[in-house]
């Protein structure tokens, strides 16, 4: 199996990304450029965190209209596997690829802290190796987290089972107080109906090591790997 990492001007989260895949997870991993257009040699695309063309218009907005986003498209639509941790979580939105959109944190801040979240699903190649109301504790660093969207398409998520994590508090009990960013249904992650694309504000990538505080996150890394080696 191999695995890419986009890059995009203001990534800052595709070494993170490349250092799991290569190092935790042990597969063969690439950086791709956002100019670049074949996908044709992977079986997964992450897109990182980071601050794509600077966020200077909407979070991910610019990002969408890259050359390399059309094949992630068709890459998606082939049935393989696209990851989006934060701003690829923004890029993902605006592309269509997951609905709904994020936008300014309630509090109007940037955030950055640790929070947790509880795995609603394991119905995905991301989660099938984690448990149904476990809690992950991972680290948020945003100021567009907050996820939004109208009544039908939450309605649409609940009842197919697409909202995979939500924020809680160490129990797992879901409050608005456990809500870091004010995000609909404290909804921190989505997939698609076809449940081959996730979006997540938290990074995972950034805890998959004790010594970073929490090693959580690698099991979401190690969960993906899984599923491909089971489908090859």
């Amino acid at each position: 199996m191999k695995f890419g990492v986009i890059v995009f001007p203001g990534s800052n989260c595709d070494h993170d990304a490349y250092h799991v895949i290569s190092k935790h997870v042990g597969q063969p991993v690439d950086f791709i450029w956002h100019r670049d257009t074949d996908l044709s040699t992977y079986d997964a695309v992450i897109i990182p965190g980071g601050f794509s063309y600077g966020d200077y218009l909407r979070a991910g907005a610019l990002a969408r209209f890259s050359p390399v986003m059309n094949s992630v498209k068709e890459f998606a639509a082939k049935g393989n596997l696209v990851l989006g941790i934060c701003n690829g979580f923004q890029i993902l939105c605006e592309a269509g690829l997951l609905p709904g959109a994020l936008i300014r944190n309630r509090e109007l801040h940037f955030i950055c802290d640790y929070v947790n979240v509880r795995v609603q699903d394991t119905n995905t190649p991301f989660t099938h190796d984690l448990k149904t109301g476990s809690v992950l504790r991972m680290p948020i660093a945003h100021a567009e987290g907050n996820y939004v969207c109208d009544d039908a398409t939450l309605a649409e998520l609940q009842r197919e089972q697409r909202i995979i994590f939500r924020y809680c508090d160490l129990n797992g009990q879901i409050s608005d107080n456990a809500n870091p960013n004010g995000s609909r249904d404290n909804i921190a992650g989505i997939c698609s109906r076809e449940r081959n694309v996730l979006g997540l504000m938290p990074h995972p990538e950034r805890a998959c090591e004790d010594l970073l505080g929490s090693s959580d996150g690698r099991e979401l890394f190690r969960s993906l790997a899984g599923a491909l080696a089971a489908a090859a």
